[in-house]
C-alpha cells in the first residue's frame, strides 16, 4: 500500500508536467501522507482539465467570436478556466470538511505506520459473513466472558467472608445465650441457697 502510494505520488507529479509543481520531492520507496497525496491528486486532475478544455478547442467552438474579438475571446477563456479552477478546489474543500476527510487520511496513515512494526499477518474477510462476524467478536465476547468470570469470582469471594461472618455472629451469639443460661441457673441456684439460709437460721431452737 505504502509503495502504491508512492508510485501515485511519482505519476501525479510526472503528469503536471514542466508547468506543475509536486507538493514536494519524494525519495525513492517513500512515502507522503495521504492528505498532501489527494492534494497532488485534484492539481493534476484539474491540468488534464485544462488540457482538455484547452484554447484550441474553446476557439473551435466560438470560431466566429475569436475571429471578431481574440483578444477577448482569450480573456474569456482565462477567465472561464480561472472560475473553473476555483469552483472544483472549493468542491473540494467543502467534500473535506464535510467529511472530515484531512482528519481520517491522517488517522488512517497512523495506523498504517503502527502497522509496519506488526509481524503477525493482517486480518482478511474469508468471503463467509457468518465466520468473519464470528472472528471479529470472538475477541470481544471472549474479553466480555473473562470480565463476567472475575466478577463472579470477586462476588463469590465477598460471599464467603460475608457467610463466614455471618457463621462468626451466629456462634458469638449462641456463646453469649450459653452465658446467659449458666448465669441464669447459677442465680437460681444461689437464690434456693438462700431460701434455705433463712429457713435454716429462721427455725426456733
Amino acid at each position: 500500500m505504502a509503495a502504491a502510494r508512492s508510485v501515485n505520488a511519482e505519476r501525479a507529479c510526472e503528469e503536471k508536467g514542466p508547468e506543475g509543481s509536486c507538493p514536494e520531492s519524494v525519495p525513492p520507496g517513500a512515502t507522503i501522507p495521504r492528505v498532501k497525496l489527494l492534494d497532488t491528486l485534484v492539481d493534476t486532475f484539474l491540468q488534464k482539465l485544462v488540457a482538455a478544455g484547452s484554447f484550441q478547442r474553446f476557439t473551435d467552438c466560438y470560431r466566429r467570436l475569436h475571429q471578431l474579438q481574440p483578444e477577448m475571446t482569450q480573456r474569456i477563456y482565462d477567465k472561464f478556466i480561472t472560475q473553473l479552477q476555483t469552483s472544483v478546489r472549493e468542491e473540494i474543500s467543502e467534500i473535506k470538511a464535510e467529511g472530515n476527510l484531512e482528519a481520517v487520511l491522517n488517522t488512517l496513515d497512523k495506523i498504517v505506520e503502527e502497522g509496519k512494526d506488526r509481524t503477525e499477518p493482517a486480518w482478511r474477510p474469508s468471503g463467509i459473513p457468518a465466520e468473519d462476524l464470528r472472528s471479529a467478536l470472538a475477541p470481544y465476547l471472549r474479553q466480555q466472558r473473562d470480565a463476567l468470570r472475575r466478577r463472579v469470582h470477586r462476588q463469590e469471594a465477598e460471599n464467603r467472608q460475608l457467610a463466614e461472618a455471618v457463621l462468626a455472629g451466629r456462634g458469638r451469639v449462641e456463646e453469649l445465650r450459653q452465658q446467659g443460661r449458666a448465669r441464669q441457673q447459677a442465680w437460681q441456684a444461689l437464690r434456693r441457697e438462700q431460701r434455705e439460709l433463712v429457713g435454716v437460721l429462721g427455725e426456733p431452737e
